[in-house]
């Protein structure tokens, strides 16, 4: 008698189990690297790219986003790398690094301030330390190191071809009557023009810079108190960003 056949069909294996365990280990390896990824190290550049590789073609099983390597992005219809707009990002998060670094002590005796959002970088200057109170004139004698220092970023290789917004803010005690100003907007504003003022002393072009007053309407911290009135007083130097030349 002849063997019995097997019967086919039952519960063994396809030989497709192993994806499962794949792709358990990919994803595992992903939540590796994102965790350790630190968005504080990265240029805006390279956030931009990354933003766009996820928007441009969803997180399907079947489909990924872009590499951000050197190559052409399709949806973009050109080399993402070689777009002027991702060379100046890459500037743009390389002079905020150099800023952090060359205004470390200042930052850390609150003389400065250094942040960045969607403007561009934003170099604050504690108007108490560059301003006698209720003056629009610059205490040289006490800062000239550290504009100095400011005038030699703002004219950097990383930031050739950026403009800046000098933005004076006040806080929101109001002016002294018998003082050389009609209203906080005025000493807010005529700070700013100090300061550019000062710059264009040093040779830069003046069409690089651009000029406002926000009295006490901007307020970083509450006015209820001194320190916070301290740190509402200031002049911000703005490092534009393309979207908001």
């Amino acid at each position: 008698m002849g063997k019995k056949k097997k019967k086919s069909g039952g519960g063994g294996p396809t030989g497709q189990e192993w994806l499962t365990t794949y792709s358990d280990m990919v994803t595992l390896v992903l939540c590796f690297f994102a965790i350790m990824f630190n968005p504080d190290e990265s240029s805006s550049a390279a956030m931009a790219q990354l933003s766009v590789s996820f928007m441009a073609r969803g997180m399907g099983a079947n489909s990924g986003g872009n590499t951000l390597s050197v190559g052409r992005a399709a949806e973009l219809g050109n080399d993402i790398l070689s777009l002027p707009a991702t060379d100046k990002g890459t500037s743009l998060g390389t002079a905020l690094k150099k800023a952090v670094s060359i205004f470390a002590p200042e930052v850390h005796s609150k003389k400065m301030a250094i942040t960045s959002d969607e403007r561009g970088i934003i170099i604050s200057l504690a108007s108490d330390a560059f301003f006698a109170p209720a003056s629009a004139r610059i205490n040289i004698e006490l800062t000239r190191d550290i504009l100095l220092r400011l005038g030699a970023l703002l004219s950097s290789n990383e930031l050739s071809g950026r403009k800046f917004r000098i933005e004076g803010h006040t806080d929101s005690t109001p002016i002294d009557p018998a003082g050389p100003w009609t209203s906080n907007w005025q000493l807010s504003s005529e700070r700013a023009i100090a300061v550019v003022n000062y710059f264009t002393g040093l040779g830069m072009a003046d069409k690089r810079f651009q000029i406002a007053g926000f009295a006490d309407t901007m307020p970083v911290a509450s006015d209820d108190t001194p320190e916070g009135r301290a740190y509402n007083r200031r002049v911000d130097i703005v490092i534009l960003d393309d979207g908001h030349l």
